[in-house]
């Protein structure tokens, strides 16, 4: 892999856009306003970075993200990803989070349980508002408790989360609260 690149691609959501280096993807972005402000949000994060050809491999990745986000069942799990710059709770919340089929979910507090510490929830949380990897690492499948949806740090907020999940067929348009009307 080159050393520092980036994407802009269509989905069905909109652009996103994609980043990755030596060891693997460091970044992905969920639609922004435009193609100027997903550079702005990448450009300071990694320095030297630049738009590129995605060499094969991400080309791939960036075609099953387009899938998943037309309604493929693909869970993207294998997608090589650079968690160097990560906590050790962070890579161990987000190798559960990768575990979640699309179509499913899990609560915070379900998380933390499975992390061994029921009383993470809160932790939990905070790790997936830092999700660099939105779509790879399915941060949009962790939800509150009792079926409220929680938070969600992409652009869009919650409608985008909704959307992502409705997408995935783990909820349907009839269900989806009034807000996101």
């Amino acid at each position: 892999m080159s050393k520092l690149g980036y994407a802009l691609f269509d989905t069905a959501i909109g652009r996103c856009s994609l980043a990755w280096g030596e060891a693997g993807i460091v970044a992905v972005r969920l639609p922004d306003a435009s193609d100027e402000r997903a550079q702005a949000r990448l450009e300071p994060r990694f320095p030297g970075i630049v738009e590129s050809e995605p060499p094969p491999e991400i080309a791939a990745a960036i075609a099953r993200i387009q899938g998943l986000l037309t309604g493929a069942k693909d869970d993207l799990a294998d997608i090589v990803l650079d968690m160097g710059s990560l906590s050790d709770f962070q890579r161990a919340v987000y190798a559960i989070g990768r575990a979640i089929p699309p179509g499913q979910t899990l609560t915070y507090g379900e998380v933390a349980k499975r992390l061994g510490d029921p009383t993470a929830s809160r932790a939990v949380g905070e790790a997936m508002g830092k999700n660099p990897f939105p779509i790879i690492m399915p941060c949009h499948r962790v939800q509150g408790a009792d079926g409220k949806l929680g938070g969600f740090s992409a652009p869009g907020g919650g409608v985008t989360k909704l959307k992502l999940l409705e997408i995935e067929g783990a909820t349907s348009v009839d269900s989806l609260p009034l807000f996101a009307r």
